[in-house]
């Protein structure tokens, strides 16, 4: 007898759990709110029709090297990617930006004084990119498939960035560059384990890069959608679940939800401890987005940040530093941490001849209920002079704006819950399987499990292995 499967939410965990199960005969149906699959990785028109925006995640080092992508043969499946010149520039004061190259030298060029702890620390990890992202990607409460390549990492992870940008590296540019990656991790500078954060997308940068998706973020969905239909999934939009009551019976339901939606919709499955676990989950830092469309590229008065996918506005480490504690204590900072990405350099699908798309947020504070679009044009204008005489048109979406377009994005928070404390290593709780939500084939697969948040499809992939393993039925393909 046939299994059945429900899936709900069609974020990349979501399409991923779905096609898994589906290659191992599982009949699969997968339920989405909105009338387009993607959950925060959508791309739309916008801009009255004129350019394609990324809606959720821009620039991809980890979709690039995702294992459960490689499996599912996405450029099979029509997806394809655009390289920049550099992945990443990072602007500074009364000096030139500083660059992340897609090599080590070309990057450590750059400050000749901290080139040989540069590479001590992105060295190992670069050469072994592909074994480094297959082991973060995965549950942290397990035996490594690479333990010694992992305890190279953990041991050059465990400094707070604050302490490797005022001790161990003694360059301006070094410190800012590093303190720039490091605030992927939306955590105080302070907080111990940031360095891994710095670490790892320096180290994708400098192997193979920082590429945008071909005709936007959506067509990594589309890919995916393709790829779990080709193997049956059937996918139904303008679907929203409110209770796992409305679902016909089904053996396995993977959800691809925040705890808070969990607890709304499946209370009645959970155990009562675990609900009560539950209840308790963090919500973190979130973002204000802006994307822009311009009459030319941004003017930064170092034109070759042009050239950059990723540019980090935050001035020097220290300002990185101050600012992301001031969001982590609940309170905007004047000069906020910028994530600015320049896509259109290289896919001329975004924006019309002549024309280019921005793609921007800050962080901002949980629910911040402000307007931070002025702040952020400051920012890019600060080192970018005559930026603002170049926007056309601009979209702004606060957190309460993401939250009303994806109730996982709960209060603006991206990553699906903060990684302050335990967070970061047990999502949601403390558990060997954090797939597993209830012994009665109830499944967790979004971005508050491991590895969190990102373009990846892992949270997916290892749920759907969790329940095929359940359900003793021994899966197609690697694990």
């Amino acid at each position: 007898m046939t299994l059945r499967a429900h899936v709900i939410g069609s974020g990349p965990n979501g399409l991923t759990a779905a096609a898994i199960l589906a290659e191992n005969g599982i009949e699969v149906d997968v339920y989405e709110r909105n009338e387009e699959i993607g959950g925060a990785a959508a791309s739309a028109r916008a801009f009255d029709g004129e350019a394609l925006i990324d809606l959720g995640a821009a620039a991809h080092p980890f979709a690039y090297g995702s294992k459960a992508f490689r499996h599912l043969d996405l450029q099979s499946h029509g997806l394809s990617w655009d390289f920049h010149d550099m992945p990443l520039a990072h602007p500074l004061d009364d000096a030139p930006s500083v660059f992340l190259h897609q090599t080590l030298a070309a990057t450590t060029a750059q400050f000749a004084a901290d080139r040989k702890i540069w590479t001590a620390l992105h060295g190992p990890f670069v050469k072994r990119a592909q074994q480094l992202l297959d082991n973060v990607t995965g549950p942290l409460l397990r035996v490594p498939p690479n333990p010694v390549l992992m305890a190279r990492f953990g041991l050059r992870s465990l400094p707070p960035t604050a302490v490797m940008a005022s001790s161990v590296l003694r360059s301006r540019q070094a410190r800012a560059l590093f303190s720039g990656t490091s605030a992927h991790s939306m955590l105080p500078q302070s907080h111990p384990f940031t360095s891994g954060f710095g670490i790892i997308f320096g180290s994708l940068g400098s192997s193979w890069g920082w590429p945008v998706a071909h005709g936007g973020t959506g067509s990594i969905i589309q890919a995916l959608g393709r790829a779990a239909k080709s193997r049956s999934v059937r996918i139904h939009t303008g679907h929203e679940v409110r209770s796992l009551g409305e679902l016909p019976p089904a053996d396995i339901t993977i959800m691809d939800l925040t705890p808070r939606q969990i607890l709304s919709i499946a209370r009645d499955r959970l155990p009562a401890r675990y609900a009560q676990q539950l209840s308790r989950w963090r919500y973190g830092t979130a973002v204000y987005k802006v994307d822009y469309l311009l009459d030319g590229p941004i003017p930064w008065t170092d034109q070759r940040t042009q050239q950059a996918c990723t540019v980090h506005v935050g001035g020097d480490a220290p300002e990185i530093a101050r600012a992301e504690g001031e969001v982590n204590r609940g309170r905007m900072p004047d000069k906020p941490f910028v994530m600015v990405v320049q896509p259109s350099s290289a896919d001329a699908t975004r924006a019309p001849e002549g024309k280019h798309v921005v793609w921007s947020y800050a962080h901002v504070p949980n629910g911040y209920a402000g307007r931070a679009g002025a702040l952020i044009d400051a920012q890019i204008e600060r080192f970018a002079p005559g930026f603002t005489d170049r926007v056309i048109s601009r979209r702004e979406s606060s957190p309460a704006d993401l939250e009303r377009w994806n109730p996982n994005l709960v209060g603006g928070d991206i990553g699906g819950g903060s990684l302050r404390g335990l967070q970061q290593f047990l999502r949601p709780t403390v558990s060997l399987n954090p797939y597993r939500l209830a012994p009665d084939g109830l499944y967790l697969c979004s971005s508050s499990t491991p590895p969190g948040g990102g373009v990846h499809g892992m949270g997916g992939w290892h749920a759907a292995f969790a329940a095929l393993q359940d359900h003793g039925i021994r899966a197609t393909g690697a694990h």
